[in-house]
């Protein structure tokens, strides 16, 4: 028996249970924490303790947009602060989304819980705060972001994906090629069908040195989008340290892209 058919009997050996398992073990990373570690440093509950989905920075400039940040696979709310230390000062209101199954949030783990999830965060963002209300997701956040925001389009004035992928399935075929990953995840995260009809402006960032998501995935992205559409390399930045290639001018001109039709 070949190799890869060998691979793919053996896999069809594994329940469906295990196979859930398995593919949520090379995909999410949460980070447990407890409330009370999250909320300091000028970052509040939102919108209440009692129904806690993410972390809130008011801004230190009059404010004119909001905007819900949707983190990768690693970690909670809690280690995006930079964000809001980036964007408050612009006069962006940040909330940090915070997903089921990390840090405080009961919940569990997948492409169906997330994307619920982060719809209903815009909605919620939305009738709390009007418009315009952009939306950022960075690599895992960005398939998450770009799912949620296609269902809720009227109420985002405009996208940032960070270090983003076009379907999951490429990354994963990218990585394990001797897998046959078609097969194996559960969760897809095609962020190329959910914005093809997507019409708001679209900010595609990508990291030129990207050793997790290679470049490559966010430009056919890029190339694919029929919306008013950005393409920018970070020079020289990995998955893990692009924020440290960028300044307040570069802030400033993403946010010049994205609200232009808002301002």
């Amino acid at each position: 028996m070949k190799a890869a058919g060998l691979a793919l009997w053996l896999w069809s050996l594994l329940p469906s249970p295990a196979l859930a398992a398995l593919q949520d073990q090379f995909l999410y990373f949460p980070a447990k924490a407890e409330l009370p570690e999250l909320v300091a440093g000028g970052l509040r509950a939102w919108p209440s303790s009692q129904d806690f989905k993410g972390l809130l920075a008011e801004p230190t400039a009059p404010v004119r947009a909001t905007a819900i940040v949707f983190h990768g696979n690693a970690g909670h709310a809690g280690h995006r602060r930079a964000y809001a230390a980036a964007l408050a000062p612009q006069g962006v209101r940040v909330i940090l989304a915070e997903y089921p199954g990390y840090g405080p949030r009961p919940g569990p783990l997948g492409e169906v819980s997330l994307v619920n999830d982060a719809e209903q965060v815009i909605a919620q963002a939305y009738r709390q705060y009007g418009a315009p209300l952009l939306v950022i997701g960075e690599s895992l956040g960005a398939g998450v972001a770009a799912a949620a925001s296609a269902r809720q389009r009227d109420k985002t004035a405009g996208l940032m994906l960070i270090t983003p992928w076009d379907t999951l399935q490429h990354v994963a075929g990218y990585h394990y090629p001797w897998l046959p990953v078609s097969w194996l995840l559960r969760d897809r995260y095609d962020s190329a069908a959910n914005l093809a009809s997507f019409t708001r402006p679209v900010l595609v960032v990508v990291a030129e040195r990207d050793s997790i998501v290679p470049a490559q995935f966010g430009v056919a992205l890029h190339k694919g989008l029929v919306a008013p559409r950005q393409l920018r390399v970070v020079p020289g930045a990995e998955h893990n340290d692009w924020f440290e290639h960028v300044d307040d001018a570069w802030w400033r001109d993403a946010l010049r892209f994205l609200l232009v039709r808002s301002d």
